[in-house]
């Protein structure tokens, strides 16, 4: 019970760090306008995909003059050129695994696709679409092949963002019918949570006295056998529980031990307890 109320708190703090966040955290179907949004050119196809970038007001300017670089290594342009060689058109030499595409190398960024979405006090809502992936040609080894590959390429860009403090709104499809939505799920969780915090409450008012009582067995047990352990048999010795106002227990010790003895302590070692002539164990409840 203390473990699901546990992970329902978690969720209610999660989604009000969401709706009072900026454009990094908040969710953008609450704050995108559904006329904003069909001005925006967002594609999601076999080899494009647009991403909503928020970028801190102070780095706006460095994210606008970097973007069409980032990622310069990742994306491999090189190819055939036909048009240098046409006598050449269709040669298993001029394509497949014979080419190497890497000659060329450049960002993954479709020129002129930057798009700035919205502000806020903090930062700065853009849209910028890339290449989703790129297809390494498969090649023979010998006289088995080895098929070609797909690299991801929007995850290596977007872990680029991120190492440059550019804050991915990952998995964000615009719907405009889950507008106001997370405010009626953070108000769902509330109660959820009002209603669990209740619950437990219950369930410890009801067990506390049983496990109140069980510790305080293991405490006489524990005085009996130390008791023991220190004054030998036969039993011959009382048990007094004392309860101590705060700020007063170290006179409480003090009167006892002038009582039955004095205190003895290690003087070499700070952290060493103290030895009374009697058996002291303190707890508070």
């Amino acid at each position: 019970l203390s473990n699901s109320y546990g992970d329902k708190q978690a969720a209610l703090q999660d989604a009000k760090r969401k709706k009072g966040g900026n454009l990094t955290t908040v969710d953008l179907n609450d704050v995108l306008e559904e006329k904003v949004v069909k001005n925006l050119k967002i594609f999601d196809t076999e080899y494009l995909k647009t991403v909503f970038v928020a970028v801190s007001k102070s780095q706006v300017e460095v994210f606008e003059n970097e973007i069409y670089v980032l990622g310069g290594e990742l994306v491999g342009y090189g190819g055939p050129d036909w048009s240098g060689m046409p006598h050449g058109l269709g040669q298993p030499q001029n394509f497949g695994s014979q080419v190497d595409r890497h000659q060329k190398k450049g960002s993954p960024v479709v020129p002129g696709s930057l798009e700035k979405v919205m502000e806020d006090n903090d930062s700065v809502l853009y849209t910028v679409t890339v290449l989703k992936g790129m297809y390494e040609a498969g090649y023979y080894e010998g006289e088995e092949f080895v098929a070609g590959t797909k690299i991801d390429l929007l995850e290596a860009f977007s872990k680029i963002l991120r190492e440059k403090r550019y804050s991915v709104r990952e998995n964000f499809t615009y719907d405009p019918s889950q507008q106001g939505k997370s405010a009626m799920k953070m108000e769902q969780l509330q109660v959820e949570v009002d209603n669990m915090r209740s619950g437990l409450t219950r369930w410890c008012k009801t067990h506390y006295g049983e496990a109140f009582v069980a510790w305080m067995h293991i405490k006489v047990i524990r005085v009996f056998v130390e008791s023991v352990l220190r004054y030998g048999l036969p039993v011959d010795f009382t048990a007094v529980l004392y309860k101590v106002a705060s700020g007063k227990e170290v006179m409480l010790v003090n009167a006892l031990d002038k009582a039955f003895g004095e205190t003895v302590k290690g003087d070499d070692d700070p952290d060493e307890e103290e030895y009374h002539d009697f058996v002291l164990i303190k707890f508070e409840p």
